[in-house]
């Protein structure tokens, strides 16, 4: 007998059964087929029937609401789904998603009395089709049609055309604001930052990169900043036939940088002769500063929080230096006010410092409301002050504000990480991986939770990733210790013991005062390798001199340490830490 299966399953939580009827209703009168709760049979046992119904949907729509967050249930079959790919979302009373399903769109139902002509409806519809693959209404009804493909562009890494490798910082961000400016419009799809950001350094054949990305179109151009000025190169070019579509040079002031992009992004746009609406041409006119000179800084600022060598106070110091300059240019540059507040927010819990970062995150707030990376800064201070429902809140809303925001994610994830929630936290960390191409330590942290979770060959996958970007790390600055430490644990995790222990010296030698290299350190020694001894060798300075009662707390949930927890060498540094740093076991 051919097994019952439908395009739809509906979860809900039993409060919200009428509302999860009428949508039912609604998707059958379109012509999909749905099943939800009410056609269980009396023969089968009820988990049985969610599995088998479950597995079989081509689109799970999850309805979300203060008690559906709670509910075992709902959270278990949205999981599979989110795992499947199959996962639609509406929130019915305007809660957010728990996480780490706040990662994906989500329908608004707030309010709705049942109008299929609402966004919500029409977003929650439009899901459910693109995952089943049509409606049946259309099946039935609808003629074939030949579609246009719609427009799709990759912004390139512009090249540093400068002949100083340390301008390179200012190519990098002109490229993301085109590819910031572009992804406003609409009737445009753009491929993100970090896929364009493969390629850089390359000299990719442009239709083969169109081929790959399955994009119509790419932009491809060049920066020469010297003193004052500026030279900008940009071609945009049709991805099936390498013909340019349009190209222009611009040889201006550095004064009129924003004018230029400008420029280029309503250029491109005539080119491909898709339309721009009134609010979407405004945003694109709209930047964090109107200043050139703080928005130059800020850069400097960005490209050193991106890339720079972890563990290091000397980083942070640095960050705060340049965005007080450009705050000091420009008081009402929010992007800088939050960066500053990050790097604070490590000076105070990761080195010790004894350092406030509310201030530039509340100034950050107070400019622009909707600015998430500030709000991760509150949610740093709420946990460490003990409020974590609080906090969980602003890491919550800082997702749903910026789901693509690299800082947000990785925030997010360490933040579930520490309250031991790993698979909650393992999405995140996937996303900032993606996000930001020379960002090793969220690969890191994943191969920690899927060796956590017994998942060795998604560790060793995102291991390969790890030594790759750890590798053009120590390529740009050869004494980076914590980029050799991240190397050194993928290295273990291929089984190439020998030379993971290499660069462990190297390390060691390189940067021995770096605290947080030398747990990264301990860690890779004992995944692998096993060597405990030696790893609580390396640890000694750690506990002896660390000033982050943040850090100790981290170590006693990371799972990387499990195999000397019992060891008395490792539980006296743990209490003499502890002790001088006044951690009582109420404040853990």
């Amino acid at each position: 007998m051919k097994a019952d299966t439908r395009d739809v399953f509906i979860s809900y939580a039993r409060s919200s059964e009428d509302e999860a009827k009428r949508i039912a209703r609604l998707l059958r009168e379109k012509g999909f087929s749905v099943w939800r709760d009410d056609e269980l049979p009396a023969h089968r046992a009820y988990s049985d029937v969610i599995e088998e119904r479950l597995k079989s949907a081509k689109a799970v729509v999850v309805l979300w609401s203060a008690e559906s967050a709670k509910s075992h249930w709902v959270r278990a079959e949205a999981d599979t789904a989110r795992e499947a790919g199959t996962l639609v979302q509406a929130s019915l009373d305007g809660s957010l998603p728990p996480m780490p399903f706040n990662q994906i769109q989500c329908a608004d139902f707030k309010d709705w009395g049942g109008d299929t002509g609402s966004p919500g409806w029409h977003k929650l519809e439009g899901s459910v089709a693109a995952l089943v693959g049509h409606s049946a209404e259309e099946t039935i009804t609808a003629a074939p049609k030949t579609q246009a493909p719609r427009a799709s562009i990759c912004v390139l890494p512009f090249v540093n055309m400068s002949g100083e490798a340390e301008q390179e910082y200012f190519s990098d961000g002109i490229s993301e604001d085109i590819t910031t400016d572009l992804s406003k419009v609409s009737a445009l799809e753009v491929v993100a930052r970090n896929t364009a950001f493969s390629f850089k350094g390359q000299s990719p054949v442009v239709t083969e990169v169109a081929k790959q990305l399955r994009v119509t179109h790419v932009l491809e151009g060049s920066v020469r900043k010297a003193g004052g000025r500026v030279r900008i190169n940009a071609q945009l070019i049709d991805g099936s036939t390498g013909k340019h579509l349009w190209a222009d040079r611009f040889d201006r002031d550095l004064t009129h940088i924003f004018e230029i992009q400008d420029e280029i992004s309503k250029a491109i746009v005539d080119a491909l002769k898709v339309t721009l609406l009134p609010e979407e041409k405004k945003a694109i006119e709209t930047r964090g500063t109107s200043d050139v000179g703080a928005y130059n800084v800020y850069l400097m600022a960005r490209d050193q929080w991106a890339s720079g060598t972890t563990g290091n106070p000397r980083r942070e110091e640095a960050i705060v230096r340049l965005c007080e300059q450009a705050t000091r240019l420009d008081p009402n540059y929010a992007q800088a006010w939050a960066l500053m507040a990050l790097a604070q927010v490590n000076l105070r819990f990761t080195h010790g410092r004894d350092v406030n970062a509310l201030p530039a995150a509340e100034r950050a707030l107070a400019i622009d409301p909707g600015l998430a990376e500030a709000l991760c800064v509150k949610a740093r201070y709420l946990e460490e002050e003990g409020r974590v429902d609080e906090a969980e809140r602003d890491i919550r809303s800082a997702l749903q504000l910026s789901p693509e925001s690299w800082e947000v994610n990785r925030e997010a994830a360490i933040f579930l990480f520490r309250r031991s929630r790993i698979p909650d936290a393992i999405p995140l960390f996937e996303k900032a991986t993606l996000l930001m191409e020379v960002d090793w330590s969220a690969p890191m942290m994943l191969i920690t939770c899927y060796t956590a979770i017994g998942d060795k060959a998604k560790a060793r996958r995102v291991a390969r990733t790890a030594l790759e970007r750890a590798e053009r790390a120590i390529a740009r600055d050869p004494t980076n210790g914590p980029a050799l430490a991240v190397g050194a644990l993928a290295l273990t995790m291929s089984g190439e013991t020998e030379r993971a222990r290499e660069w462990i010296q190297r390390a060691l030698v390189l940067d021995p005062d770096n605290l947080t290299m030398r747990y990264n350190l301990a860690c890779s020694l004992l995944l692998e390798i096993g060597d405990a001894e030696e790893a609580l060798e390396t640890l000694v300075p750690f506990f002896e001199r660390t000033n982050s009662p943040t850090l100790i707390r981290h170590l006693e949930v990371d799972p990387d340490l499990d195999s000397i927890r019992k060891d008395r060498r490792f539980i006296e540094m743990v209490a003499a830490a502890k002790k001088r740093l006044g951690i009582t076991d109420a404040a853990e």
